[in-house]
This record gives C-alpha cells, structure tokens and sequence, in this order.
C-alpha cells in the first residue's frame, strides 16, 4: 500500500510571486477561441478541468469560490485560493495547503490576452519556491510540465470550438 502524504501549510504569497519566486515555469499557447470563452472554462466551469487538463481529477469550489480544492493524479491534492479573477484577462490562485513534498510556496496565474489570429492567447506560469531538490526536479522536468501544458490546451480548444 503506497503511503499517504500529510497536508501541509505553505507560506502566503501575494500576485507578485509570479514575477520573484525561486523558480518560475512559464508557457504560452494560442487558442482559436474567444478569449471570454477560455476564462469561463478556467474560471467558473472547474468540473471540466478533468476532461482537458489530464494531471487534474477533481476541482472543486469552497468558501464561495474564493477557494478551490484541487485533486490530481496520483494522490496529490491543493487546496487554493483565487487572489484574481478578472473576466478575460487573468485567473490566478496560490496554493495554500499540499501533500506534494518540497514545496514552501506556490502560485499558478494564467493571463489571457486576444491574439492577432483572433483567439486567445493563454500563458501559465507556475511560481514555486521549495527545497533545492524540489527546484531541480521541476527544472528537469520542465519539458514534461511544457508537453503537459500544450496537450491541455489542445484539449480544451476542441472542448471549447462550436
């Protein structure tokens, strides 16, 4: 039996995590879709997360959607809050408690911005302070976070097409 991991509290940071954290992995992709479209879906439509985001298998709003509980492959959890939520712009939460080892802080903030082709452009980055191990194995394995990413976006490009 594989041994559960204990939640813990990470430290509070604000948006600005974004910009100074540790480590920050960042990625871009264009959707041709509206960019009010993609916010909803990040945003207010949490349960599909599973359908296009494969690492996640359940979101769920608390305290009046100021907060999320995030359920991922493999055990993981977050517990979340939202620090922005503006309609077609940026959606971004920090995580404040986690089972995942290492981490001390952590942030995901997705911008949205129109594109020129006349969809969204969409760039996630996550913002990670944790332990020098934590640090070179999220840098390793960047190029999985970023195939991640891209299959997600995908998926929810076709979710969201008419």
């Amino acid at each position: 039996m594989a041994r559960q991991l204990s939640a813990r509290q990470l430290r509070p940071v604000g948006l600005d995590f974004a910009d100074t954290a540790p480590l920050r992995l960042a990625f871009t992709a264009n959707l041709g879709v509206p960019v009010e479209r993609v916010y909803t879906a990040l945003a207010d439509e949490l349960e599909t997360w599973p359908c296009w985001f494969t690492a996640v298998t359940d979101v769920r709003p608390t305290g009046d959607g100021k907060a999320r509980d995030v359920r991922l492959k493999g055990g993981g959890f977050f517990h979340e809050t939202v620090l922005a939520a503006h309609p077609a712009e940026r959606y971004a939460y920090r995580i404040d408690r986690t089972n995942a080892p290492g981490v001390r802080a952590m942030l995901e903030d997705w911008n949205l911005a129109y594109s020129t082709a006349g969809g969204t452009r969409v760039r996630w980055t996550m913002a990670v302070d944790g332990t020098p191990v934590l640090r070179a194995v999220l840098r390793l394995g960047r190029p999985g976070v970023g195939a991640s990413f891209r299959d997600a976006m995908r998926k929810l490009e076709r979710r969201l097409r008419p």
